[in-house]
This record gives structure tokens, C-alpha cells and sequence, in this order.
């Protein structure tokens, strides 16, 4: 527990010191390929019988966010040896009163910790936090903990943008792969010159951008031809709408989809037209066996062991008031990949790049590797303290020493957890940006 809590200390930052599929194993026909982790040590903690722990669902499991939360939720509750009386779920709650509603009522029953998953759950929990000051509150992707100062109001994330940046790199070699067997999809063969990913995400916030194009730049480290078009649906979950906007893609030419919405509207759509597809929030090979590539999710498990541990008084540890919790201390996974899909070396690309991120020798958003309106960025303020005027208040573009080179970068997820790379890139078009 000590290192896992350690681990969480570092990546602590400076201002503040949807699964919906079914897993499936190894059948006649579908075969999985891992990719290696690294050990993770925890150890035993004893968590009072009386402690009680409450989570806050925006949807439930159909949606592939809210399932990815719930199943990490149920990950800390077997590992602490919590009993389902001292673990209450509160599933579709809505981004209004009806969140601060569920806060209290959790309250009422005792829980000392109260977690939500959804962005517009955030100035319920804030107003739950001062009313009810013998609670912490922790709030997923939220952004306003680090200058609101309520000493039991959290906000976490994960480096989940190393994550898409990996499953990335599956896509290009896929692509590459496709280039290389001239092969057709949608009836035109697949050249380096029409090398195009779709990708449906759902809203134009920072979170969407910076995982869309972390992605993208890691298909773009493989497949320097790459372009992307974005279409947007508006909603976090609407299957019909995901499915449309995927199949829109597909109509203008995109070869392959990868998405940050959470329903199984664009996987059935590529599975349906025979285009490969990188999800997210966990596997889809069970109902996509012949299109499906790789999937990467945060690990919320990670962030809700420590917590709740030094919640319940189980470890002396000041609880951090805004923190991203790195990929090297398990927070982020990519799931196996479909053996029957990946592109040959894909194992191997991705174990590579990987080791890089962790030895400080790769950064996702190497400035050297993307321009914005044809330059280099050399300097960017980004909103990160989100005050009323959303006005751009820290430069982010940060330089690194490795093997005796400068590397320019986007410091993303540093000075706050939740994402703040907002910058429309060259490469990638927006197909609608209304939401």
C-alpha cells in the first residue's frame, strides 16, 4: 500500500502539494494477444466494518464509461475485503440536483467517501463537500478542486492520453498493414495517400481533443501519412447517434475508427462494414471478433484503493486535492489485442514506445511532431485554472534534456489533472464542431 500511495504522491500536482462489452478469453476462433505489464505491489489493508463507501454513476453499465468505473469500483471492494453492505452504488444520476440529492442520501447512510464519474456531476460534489465537511468527495475529471480549496473536494484523472497514444500505434501499424496488402475497404484500396482514420467523439471539450489527438499522433509515429476526421455526437452515450456518425466516416473514406463515446454504436458499425476499429473503455472482440484491434481505459481501481484506504484510516496520508495518476502505476491498460486483426510487430511497437514514455525518453505531444497551422509550437497558454472567462492563464510548453537532444513538449495533465490540450492540430479535420 505504501508505494501504491507513493506512486499517487508523485504524480500529485504542484498547485495542489462504458464497458459495455463482455470480456472474452481464447475460443477456436478468436485468439488474444497481451501486452506485457509491469508488476504492480499492494499490499493488505484493514478497512473498519462500519466504513461505508458510496459511487455516483451517471448512466449504468450499458455505457461503457460507467461500467469501466463500476467494475474498478467492485475491483477496491474485493481487494479491501469490503462487504456489500458497506459499498452503495447510485447508477443514472444526472448532471444536476439530482447528483447532490444522491451525495446526501449516501452521506445519510454513512459513507465517509463519495466518488462520481461524470464532468457535469462536479458543482453538485463542490456543493456537497461544504455542506458535509466530515466527508471527502472525489470527483472524476473534474477541474476546479485545485483553486476552489475545500479541503475534502477531490478531483482525479490518469495519464490516459499515453494510453490512446499506444492504441495508436496499433491503428498505424494496421494501417500499414493494409497499405502494404492493397487492401479494399468500402470498395477502395487502402494507399498511403488515403491512409484516413475516422474518429467519433463526443463532445469538443479539452478531454475529447487531447484523446483524439494522442491517438492520432501515435498512428502518425508509425504511418506518417495519416490524416483523421473527427465527427462529434453531442452526448456522452447515444448509440444511435455514434452509429451514424461512425458510419458517416466510413462513407467519406475512413479506413478505420477509433472513438471517445461510450455505447456500442460505432464497434457494430465497423463490425457491420468490415472496417477495423480501436475502442475504448474495454474490449469489444467478443461482438466485434472481425474488426476489433485494441482498447485502452483508466484503471479508476488504483486511485480507489488509496483513497479509500486512507479514508477509512488505514494509512497516515494527506489526500491529494488534484492528481493524475501515472500509467506506470497501473492507472492505465490497454487490453489485449485480437490477434486476428492486429498487424504483425504491433507487440512490439507498442512495448517499445511504451518503455520510452516510462524512461522520460517520449513525450506524446513532442512539439517536434505535430504543427498547428504549419509551425511548431514553442509556447501556449492553456485555461488551466478555468475561471468564468476561460481565459488562457499557463504556458504548457515545457523542455526536456534526453540523450543530450531538447525536446519541446505539452506538458499535459501536469499543472492540473483533468486534460487541457485544446489545440486543433494539422492533420486532423473536424467534420462538425457545434457541441
Amino acid at each position: 500500500m505504501k508505494k501504491l500511495l507513493t506512486l499517487l504522491l508523485t504524480a500529485t500536482l504542484a498547485v495542489a502539494c462504458c464497458f459495455g462489452f463482455t470480456a472474452c478469453g481464447e475460443t477456436a476462433d478468436i485468439k488474444t494477444v497481451d501486452i506485457p505489464e509491469y508488476d504492480y505491489m499492494y499490499s493488505d489493508v484493514e478497512v473498519p466494518s462500519d466504513y461505508k463507501v458510496g459511487f455516483i454513476f451517471l448512466h449504468d453499465e450499458k455505457s461503457t464509461y460507467d461500467l469501466n468505473f463500476l467494475e474498478a469500483a467492485k475491483e477496491a471492494k474485493l481487494a479491501l475485503g469490503l462487504s456489500d453492505s458497506q459499498v452503495i452504488y447510485k447508477f443514472n444520476i444526472e448532471e444536476g440536483q439530482a447528483c447532490y440529492d444522491a451525495a446526501k442520501d449516501l452521506v445519510d447512510q454513512g459513507c465517509k467517501a463519495v466518488f462520481a464519474d461524470s464532468f457535469g456531476h462536479e458543482s453538485f460534489m463542490l456543493k456537497a463537500a461544504k455542506d458535509f465537511p466530515a466527508v471527502n468527495f472525489f470527483h472524476a475529471t473534474g477541474t476546479t478542486a485545485h483553486t476552489e480549496n475545500v479541503s475534502n473536494f477531490h478531483n482525479a484523472f490518469a495519464d490516459i492520453y499515453q494510453g490512446r497514444y499506444l492504441a495508436g500505434i496499433a491503428a498505424g501499424m494496421k494501417l500499414n498493414e493494409m497499405i502494404k496488402n492493397k487492401t479494399k475497404i468500402n470498395g477502395t484500396v487502402v494507399t498511403a495517400e488515403n491512409a484516413l482514420i475516422g474518429y467519433v467523439g463526443a463532445y469538443t471539450y479539452a478531454e475529447v481533443i487531447s484523446g483524439y489527438t494522442s491517438f492520432y499522433l501515435g498512428a502518425k509515429s508509425v504511418c506518417p501519412t495519416v490524416k483523421m476526421k473527427v465527427q462529434f455526437t453531442g452526448s456522452w452515450y447515444d448509440e444511435v447517434a455514434e452509429k451514424a456518425a461512425a458510419e458517416a466516416l466510413i462513407s467519406k473514406g475512413c479506413n478505420l475508427i477509433s472513438q471517445h463515446a461510450d455505447s456500442m454504436g460505432a464497434p457494430s458499425a465497423c463490425e457491420a462494414k468490415g472496417v477495423p476499429n480501436v475502442s475504448y473503455n474495454g474490449s469489444t472482440i467478443s461482438k466485434c471478433p472481425n474488426t476489433f484491434i485494441i482498447s485502452s481505459r483508466i484503471d479508476w481501481s488504483v486511485y480507489f484503493k488509496a483513497m479509500i484506504a486512507s479514508t477509512a484510516g488505514s494509512e497516515e496520508f494527506e489526500i491529494p486535492t488534484d492528481v493524475s495518476v501515472p500509467m506506470q502505476a497501473g492507472a492505465v491498460k490497454l487490453t489485449a489485442l485480437n490477434a486476428n486483426v492486429m498487424a504483425e510487430g504491433t507487440v512490439e511497437a507498442i512495448y517499445q514506445a511504451r518503455n520510452k514514455m516510462f524512461n522520460g525518453e517520449l513525450f506524446v505531444f513532442d512539439c517536434a511532431n505535430f504543427t498547428v497551422n504549419g509551425e511548431h509550437l514553442t509556447s501556449y497558454k492553456a485555461d488551466v485554472d478555468t475561471d468564468p472567462n476561460f481565459e488562457k492563464d499557463t504556458d504548457v510548453i515545457k523542455t526536456a534534456t534526453v540523450n543530450g537532444q531538447t525536446i519541446t513538449y505539452f506538458a499535459e495533465s501536469v499543472f492540473r489533472s483533468a486534460p487541457y490540450f485544446d489545440i486543433q492540430i494539422d492533420g486532423v479535420e473536424l467534420l462538425n464542431s457545434k457541441f
